[in-house]
């Protein structure tokens, strides 16, 4: 999957977009540093009422997310369009924005906060592939 646009909250931009400069992180292993040239050369969204200004390149700011507008963009992309931040990606799946799901669950986190799926599932999808990257 080759992901084209990115559509982010506000939280979960200021939480990815280390990626722009992925010198400031701590010695990572390399099959993490790939994803830096991915974040990099993708289109970025963010929806936020309260952040002033984005940090990164290629990224614009949109103020309210707009199911229409971005049911156009995937109909005009040619490459993936990805969903990141619960809140957000609640709004498209209630849209019924989202083809599919690829979760990536890191157990090593722990707390509180919001769900990683808005609630039942409107559109009835169903688990096909599940896959332990642990043993790679």
């Amino acid at each position: 999957m080759q992901i084209g646009t990115y559509l982010f909250g506000r939280k979960m931009y200021e939480t990815m977009a280390v990626w722009e400069t992925p010198d400031a992180l701590p010695p990572l292993i390399p099959a993490i540093l790939e994803f830096a040239p991915i974040w990099q050369a993708a289109e970025k969204i963010v929806y936020s009422t309260t952040l002033q200004t984005v940090s990164t390149a290629k990224t614009r700011l949109e103020r309210k997310f707009e199911a229409d507008v971005v049911r156009e963009l995937k109909a005009g992309a040619t490459r993936e369009v990805a969903v990141g931040g619960p809140a957000l990606a609640a709004h498209a799946i209630r849209a019924g924005l989202v083809d599919e799901y690829h979760l990536l669950i890191a157990p090593i986190i722990a707390g509180s906060g919001n769900p990683y799926l808005p609630g039942k599932d409107p559109n009835g999808y169903a688990l096909i592939l599940g896959e332990d990257i642990s043993k790679k």
